[in-house]
């Protein structure tokens, strides 16, 4: 009787340990989404055709990859490229009055997840460049992005992910000296950015 019962209470212990193992398994897979949305701002587009442009902004699509550490925190690596078609000509009846600019993005950084279960409320931060181009004019600039959302999934494997970004991107910088005294310096440092909103949805597909 003790040997059987150490038997049972062994596979219920081994059975619990898979368990548990499975549930880990299952919360810290790779996760691959698609995302297709909207994003505000449109200096890039006035950069990238060099004269003012009546245009907020434009759809955006992209594709992320969350790699799972622990306790809810992923490293996320996204790109992203956004498309429009600016008014760009003086002439009314000029054949390149429109222009088509380009604006692509590469990050990379973190995520953290703030509760588990089927709804995980989560925080970004992410770095990297942003390139906009129109026809043979271009430009690459250092980004800094933020934001949040939330995971939810109705089954393990599949979800819906709906995010809210800020970008900052460093256009333009110089730094002068105005005035020194005694050997110290007093030094003017002026840096010129670019703001972008977006917002998105996209289909998470949990690997395992």
């Amino acid at each position: 009787m003790t040997s059987k019962r150490s038997a049972s209470v062994g596979a219920i212990a081994f059975v619990a340990c898979l368990a548990a193992h499975a549930q880990a398994a299952d919360a810290q897979g790779l996760e691959l989404m698609p995302f297709g949305g909207y994003r505000f701002g449109g200096d890039f587009f006035e950069l990238a055709t060099g004269r003012p442009a009546d245009l907020d902004g434009s759809p955006a699509l992209g594709f992320v990859v969350n790699v799972p550490l622990s306790n809810g925190l992923q490293v996320e690596a996204l790109v992203a490229q956004q498309q429009a078609r600016v008014p760009a000509a003086a002439a009314p009846f000029d054949r390149e009055a429109f222009r088509r600019v380009t604006v692509g993005l590469a990050q990379v950084g973190g995520l953290q997840e703030l509760s588990g279960g089927r709804a995980r409320p989560f925080l970004t931060g992410v770095l990297g460049l942003t390139r906009y181009a129109s026809g043979g004019n271009s430009g690459v600039r250092f980004t800094i992005g933020a934001g949040g959302g939330v995971k939810l999934f109705p089954v393990s494997h599949v979800g819906l992910r709906l995010d809210g970004r800020v970008y900052t991107t460093l256009v333009d910088g110089d730094a002068r000296v105005v005035a020194c005294a005694q050997g110290t310096c007093l030094t003017s440092i002026h840096v010129a950015v670019v703001w972008q909103a977006e917002l998105s949805a996209g289909i998470v597909f949990r690997l395992q």
